[in-house]
């Protein structure tokens, strides 16, 4: 017998630092399995499934980002499904909006945009409660000459270099819509050291650990590890060249996905 299928677009948003990333696995506290098991209880049933608009890496935190729902059977009441399902969320974790949908909505093809944010600061150790956040480096960074590096990553360019663990079929050509390195306003706390930065990026397609090693490579090119040529070299796939330096999970956020 055909079981109907419902089909559910929904906006969370979740602090990511004690969770190992989205996806379930076996004897691990994620994302994908803590949503499972809120829902389970709230529907008092198991004939659903969760698709997300992409994967985080243990630690990584989310502001804004969309995860198809697709639900057999019985539809959501809408009309108090938001509040009962944040009821027993836990508290890192927020449903921020819910959409129907008429069919499926192929969220992991669809076209879209996605803003990546880290924050960071250096110098003086941060307050511990910044961990979750913001990751702070021992010594000096040449912001200025950060920043002319980030420039070069806008448009067109082969990641090959910044693809983790790429094999030759792997897609590794693609476009930065924008790049750059600012102090930070976006986000504050009365714990956030008094002056801290921020790198945004914005593009489709962004690989495994990509942003992380493009942010371990302006941290290398800040504090003197690498030089703007070197820099520029790692922004042309023709050219191998290893980056070693995966920046820590935690200063990243996903700030938004815009779906097309």
């Amino acid at each position: 017998m055909f079981n109907k299928e419902y089909y559910y677009l929904l906006k969370i948003q979740y602090l990511g630092f004690r969770y190992h990333g989205w996806q379930k696995q076996p004897d691990l506290l994620t994302i994908q399995r803590m949503m499972q098991r809120t829902l389970r209880y709230v529907l008092s049933r198991n004939n659903f499934k969760f698709i997300a608009a992409g994967r985080t890496d243990s630690k990584v935190s989310v502001n804004e980002t969309y995860v198809e729902l697709i639900l057999k059977e019985t539809p959501l009441n809408l009309e108090t499904f938001m509040t009962e399902f944040n009821e027993n969320l836990p508290q890192d974790i927020k449903l921020l909006g819910i959409e129907k949908k008429e069919q499926g909505v192929n969220i992991i093809q669809a076209p879209k945009l996605k803003e990546y944010i880290y924050l960071f600061s250096f110098g003086s150790k941060n307050h511990p409660f910044c961990a979750p956040f913001m990751i702070n480096l021992k010594g000096t960074l040449d912001i200025s000459l950060m920043q002319q590096g980030v420039a070069l990553m806008e448009g067109k360019h082969d990641y090959r270099n910044y693809a983790y663990k790429s094999t030759p079929e792997t897609q590794t050509v693609m476009t930065i819509e924008s790049a750059y390195i600012e102090k930070n306003t976006l986000y504050t706390a009365n714990f956030f050291p008094e002056t801290s930065y921020i790198f945004r990026v914005t593009g489709a397609g962004f690989k495994r650990h990509q942003v992380r090693l493009m942010m371990g490579s302006l941290f290398d090119l800040g504090s003197g590890k690498m030089s703007l040529l070197d820099f520029e070299k790692s922004l042309n796939g023709k050219i191998p060249f290893t980056l070693t330096h995966i920046a820590q999970a935690s200063g990243l956020i996903l700030q938004r996905v815009t779906l097309d």
